[in-house]
């Protein structure tokens, strides 16, 4: 499953979900369309959700370049496109465990323009339909 991922004033960058049987997954699926706000930390942005999943058997802080994971602690939804501020190199480092959801097939490089409380959205590729807002 695609999905694409707007930020305002950005170009959309596609992610492909490829964790479909999972917990999380099911819940993010059946959250979208939605819409938040950006945060950056680091060379990661992250934003706030409405739904909540458990951490998954399978969460991990070490991520790759183009990861899209959910932070349960936010909750929130983060991408990866570099080092964070937990990073002792050049892997993206997650603050703690997140379940990751799939991967950016667009260069994640845009996200690097990405601003602090710039309007983000994600819906199915191809869909173009109202999001549900996270206040």
């Amino acid at each position: 499953m695609k999905v694409e991922i707007a930020i305002e004033g950005l170009k959309p960058i596609i992610a492909e979900i490829d964790k479909t049987e999972s917990e999380t997954c099911r819940i993010f699926m059946a959250s979208l369309p939605l819409t938040s706000i950006v945060n950056r930390w680091g060379d990661e942005i992250y934003f706030y959700v409405k739904f909540k999943a458990p951490l998954e058997r399978d969460a991990r802080s070490e991520m790759a370049i183009g990861e899209l994971a959910y932070w349960p602690e936010g909750p929130a939804l983060a991408i990866f496109f570099g080092p964070t501020p937990a990073s002792k190199g050049k892997k993206p480092i997650a603050a703690s465990d997140c379940n990751v959801l799939g991967k950016t097939i667009s260069s994640p490089t845009e996200l690097r323009k990405a601003r602090d409380g710039s309007k983000i959205s994600i819906r199915i590729a191809g869909e173009n339909t109202k999001s549900n807002s996270t206040g």
